[in-house]
């Protein structure tokens, strides 16, 4: 018996403890903005002095993108100094670039990099294609030294989404000779770059200690980084789970109020010496949750701060931790009633809109709640990128629940065809919440995925969304004649006078020919229904004198077929 107890409080244990680990994973998605991943990510570049002699700097862009469907990007050069710019990337992306008549642009004659910009006839006459431009770092930098005289920058730009132009000077005081090394990107003021380097998550319910707080880094298996650099500037006590493949340094510069745990090697590098720590455990799955589960498990907490996962091309990498930063749980949430415009990454503001009908003539107020049973219209529209004509497409909507139960629900949509031509810089379809039987809330926010198609070449573009109240529609009722005035109640009455008066005929009719009571017996105060079994009414005799209007041979034959007593008595 104490051994069956036992057993079972262990079993309970371990169901506990799994639903616990459950509850405090994240799935990743990829950072929004400022707002995301508490580390910034600096790559390899190098920033210089130099100015060529016709007074022009030379910068070079080096674009690497994880995912074609966000390989769209936009740069706004409109503000800029005089420069030559070089642009070269391993991978298909597309950009819709802005330039002032003093701003050259390069790129490879067999570039996978196509740019776009009709409005700005000195963009034709500033774009050059270059036949066997170098991709490869070093290669490039000397390409442009003996083409300019020299680099002004070069930069590494991950998933880049925007580059504009701070209108300042692009050069550094010091050295004219570039040097690749990792940098910190946040240094070049003369430019502003919006970018979505890194997948990140948090816990929804977070309970980590004031005093200390943990922070997890997964490289993912196919990704080329191997050496990672990390700057902890931490006031409180900070650990750090690294995660990566095999053969990945991770290097400390200058820890301080650090703790961390690797399964690769780590270098602490101090002002006067370095010290390498074994790999402190083995981890070879790169799957969120199972790095999240062993994190915890290995420095025995509840919870964690946040989840960064890095898929990059560079094989250098540094990160800093940003200092007094930590993300928030609750989402802001937009305010209700009003249209939700949505940034996606090529900074294109998307509205959604709804009609009732085919010909989206007839828009539905953002206050009016849509009848389940009904079939909506909706229309995703934004600003054009320019001149540039793309297609527009919805991959995906959900829904999500507001209130207290949350719930997240697939929404099925069919596309509503809209040619560019004619519906430029738009994307229409059509849905029913009729599907969706067991939609527990009435108030949702819906969310549309959007991809922009260049002829045959799609990526991903953002996101629309905006609220939705549902309402069920009302249930048919049978239509029933109203009836009105006095003449309506009289005919009533009347009606009902002249049915009793049958009535009362019939029972008569009845009584005469068969000799049964017809009426309703008074005897109790039990209303009795003569031949109901269930009444409680007693049978009456059958009357011995016939009726003289009775036929006397109907009489003679009924008597013949009668028992003894009966005859005796005819």
């Amino acid at each position: 018996m104490e051994d069956c107890v036992t057993r079972f409080a262990l079993f309970l244990c371990i169901i506990a403890t799994t639903a616990f680990a459950t509850s405090q994973t994240c799935t990743p998605v990829i950072s929004k903005g400022e707002k995301g991943s508490p580390w910034i990510v600096n790559e390899i570049g190098c920033w210089t002095s130099f100015v060529g002699e016709d007074k022009a700097e030379v910068h070079i862009f080096k674009l690497n993108f994880n995912n074609p469907e966000n390989a769209i990007f936009q740069i706004n050069l409109t503000d800029a100094k005089p420069m030559h710019l070089i642009l070269t990337s391993a991978e298909t992306a597309y950009g819709l670039c802005y330039l002032n008549s003093e701003v050259h642009l390069y790129t490879n004659q067999n570039s996978t990099i196509t740019l776009h910009n009709a409005k700005e006839p000195s963009f034709q006459r500033n774009f050059h294609l270059i036949q066997g431009l170098p991709s490869e770092e070093e290669e490039l930098i000397k390409w442009a030294t003996e083409t300019f005289g020299g680099v002004t920058s070069f930069t590494t730009l991950s998933n880049v989404g925007h580059i504009t132009s701070t209108g300042t000077q692009g050069t550094k005081p010091g050295s004219p000779i570039c040097t690749l090394e990792i940098e910190d990107l946040l240094e070049k003021h003369f430019m502003k770059i919006q970018s979505n380097p890194i997948k990140f998550c948090f816990p929804q319910q977070q309970a980590s200690s004031p005093e200390t707080e943990l922070h997890i880094i997964n490289i993912a298996e196919n990704s080329s980084i191997r050496n990672v650099s990390l700057h902890v500037r931490a006031k409180k006590q900070t650990r750090v789970f690294m995660r990566g493949p095999q053969g990945t340094m991770w290097t400390f510069i200058n820890p301080q109020h650090t703790s961390f745990a690797s399964n690769n090697e780590i270098t602490l590098n101090h002002a006067s010496a370095s010290h390498k720590i074994p790999p402190a455990l083995t981890l070879t799955s790169d799957t969120a949750s199972d790095v999240q589960r062993m994190a915890l498990y290995h420095f025995k907490v509840p919870t964690f701060v946040s989840y960064t996962e890095l898929e990059l091309k560079e094989s250098r990498i540094s990160l800093v931790l940003k200092k007094n930063e930590s993300p928030t749980v609750a989402p802001s949430v937009p305010a209700p009633g009003n249209p939700v415009a949505t940034n996606s990454p090529t900074q294109i503001p998307m509205v959604i809109m709804l009609y009732t009908s085919a010909d989206y003539q007839t828009p539905i107020d953002f206050n009016t709640k849509i009848q389940t049973d009904k079939r909506i219209f909706a229309e995703i529209s934004g600003n054009t990128l320019g001149s540039l004509v793309l297609t527009w497409k919805v991959t995906k909507c959900i829904l999500r629940s507001k209130g207290s139960c949350l719930a997240e629900k697939n929404l099925p949509f069919f596309p509503v065809d809209c040619p560019s031509n004619s519906c430029p810089n738009r994307a229409r379809f059509a849905f029913s919440i009729e599907q969706l039987q067991e939609l527990s809330s009435t108030t949702w926010d819906m969310e549309c995925d959007v991809s922009f198609c260049y002829t045959e070449q799609c990526a991903y573009g953002g996101k629309a969304s905006r609220n939705l109240e549902f309402t069920q529609p009302c249930p048919e009722t049978p239509t029933r004649p109203c009836i009105n005035g006095l003449s309506g109640v009289l005919g009533i009455a009347f009606g009902g006078f002249l049915i009793g008066v049958l009535l009362v005929g019939a029972l008569w009719f009845i009584k005469i020919k068969t000799g049964y009571p017809t009426g309703l017996e008074m005897n109790s105060t039990v209303v009795n229904i003569p031949g109901c079994p269930c009444s409680g009414a007693k049978r009456q005799p059958v009357s011995t004198n016939p009726s003289p209007s009775e036929n006397s041979s109907a009489n003679a034959s009924i008597g013949s077929t009668q028992s003894t007593p009966t005859s005796s008595m005819a």
